[in-house]
């Protein structure tokens, strides 16, 4: 056990020394620790640790709390006030994304449409919470540009959410027995239905506004670790994170949460989510990687080509050239939601190490270009109001 204490506070120091320098590159501090992970699969003199139970028990906790605290960050009644231009765009770009995804992973390399579709589905989510700070720094967040950005990610929660139901139920008909399919599509209805009666216990709520943080807290975590157990009876634990991060969005009263979610995005970022990070770049096969640069450049080209045609196509007119392609380029930003989708494909044999290394590499290509592409041309293009 003291080995694994020595690897973390190891792993720990390193993430925090090159986060720190991500950072002054606008890429999340947090790719830090997939960077590492993925450098140990040269050579890694922490096998026995990386290798135990108690590291895979982290990182599947490291995997649940950032999908609990996506869910938690969702805000249902903004979703509700999406305009037409939001809507169109959303499902025109993904609707591009999804065909484009689909015929390069069916015919590049070799797998069925309907787990290509899927495979390319995870391409569309969008990581808006890394351009969110570049637009506010540069005073465009309330601007036209700003908003269709943040309301296109806002909606592209509904297809995370979508995408990890369709996930699980594909990871159920092909690893379980009938038994364990029923069994998967009643504790589904149990989540769904437990996370709408939250979502209506508007009177039961108002009582949480007494509660002190520390007891809110524990309440909080007896939630999420009974969606997570709920959800482990049918191998859904994935969707009931989810589950219960919405469901308790919408039960705490807002003075309430404010004061807690704090608590809860350091308790993730801070300790759970670097060592999901960690275990996702120790899963990739870099040997893939060195052999097939160009299958990684081309998965770039095809995800950021249908974004960007797709954007400029449906906003053209509504925001000009210009800030139709920036928009089609913030919008090529993923982060951890599609990471989780692969890393789900990947765990239960439905997709290979070949692509799911080959996508990680393009993700870590997005994250690192994008920001500073995206943030050069705002000044280039005059469009920052600065």
């Amino acid at each position: 056990m003291e080995e694994v204490f020595l690897f973390l506070a190891f792993a720990f120091s390193l993430t925090f020394a090159i986060g720190l320098l991500l950072e002054k590159i606008r890429v999340p501090w947090i790719f830090a620790a997939l960077l590492i992970g993925a450098s140990l699969t040269f050579y890694n003199p922490f096998y026995s640790v990386t290798s135990s139970q108690t590291f895979s028990l982290l990182a599947q906790l490291g995997m649940y709390f950032l999908l609990f605290v996506i869910g938690f960050e969702i805000d249902l009644t903004k979703m509700k006030k999406a305009g037409r231009f939001i809507l169109k765009s959303t499902f025109f770009i993904i609707f591009l994304e999804a065909l484009f995804g689909t015929a390069l992973i069916h015919l590049v390399f070799g797998y069925d449409l309907f787990i290509s579709f899927i495979v390319a589905l995870s391409f569309a989510t969008v990581g808006e919470a890394i351009l969110i700070p570049i637009l506010d720094e540069f005073k465009i967040i309330n601007t036209k540009l700003g908003q269709s950005i943040i309301g296109i990610g806002l909606l592209d929660d509904i297809l995370e959410i979508l995408i990890l139901i369709v996930v699980i139920f594909v990871v159920g008909t092909t690893t379980h027995t009938p038994t364990g399919i029923s069994m998967t599509i009643a504790a589904l209805f149990l989540l769904f239905g437990l996370t709408f009666a939250l979502t209506k216990l508007e009177k039961a709520s108002k009582k949480f506004n007494f509660l002190n943080v520390e007891i809110l807290f524990l309440f909080i975590l007896f939630v999420f670790f009974l969606f997570l157990g709920i959800g482990g009876y049918a191998h859904a634990i994935p969707i009931a994170a989810f589950l219960a991060g919405i469901a308790l969005k919408t039960f705490i009263p807002e003075k309430r949460l404010k004061k807690v979610e704090s608590e809860v995005k350091t308790m993730c970022y801070g300790f759970f989510a670097p060592i999901f990070f960690l275990g996702v770049g120790l899963s990739m096969d870099i040997k893939y990687i060195i052999a097939f640069p160009l299958l990684i450049l081309l998965i770039v080209i095809v995800s950021n080509g249908a974004k960007l045609l797709g954007s400029y196509i449906v906003a053209r007119k509504e925001l000009g050239s210009k800030q139709s392609i920036l928009l089609g380029i913030g919008l090529s930003v993923r982060f951890s939601t599609s990471i989780v989708i692969v890393k789900i494909l990947f765990e239960n044999n439905i997709i290979g190490s070949k692509l799911f290394s080959i996508i990680i590499a393009s993700s870590i290509v997005f994250t690192f270009l994008v920001p500073l592409l995206f943030s050069n041309l705002l000044v280039r293009w005059k469009v920052a109001h600065t």
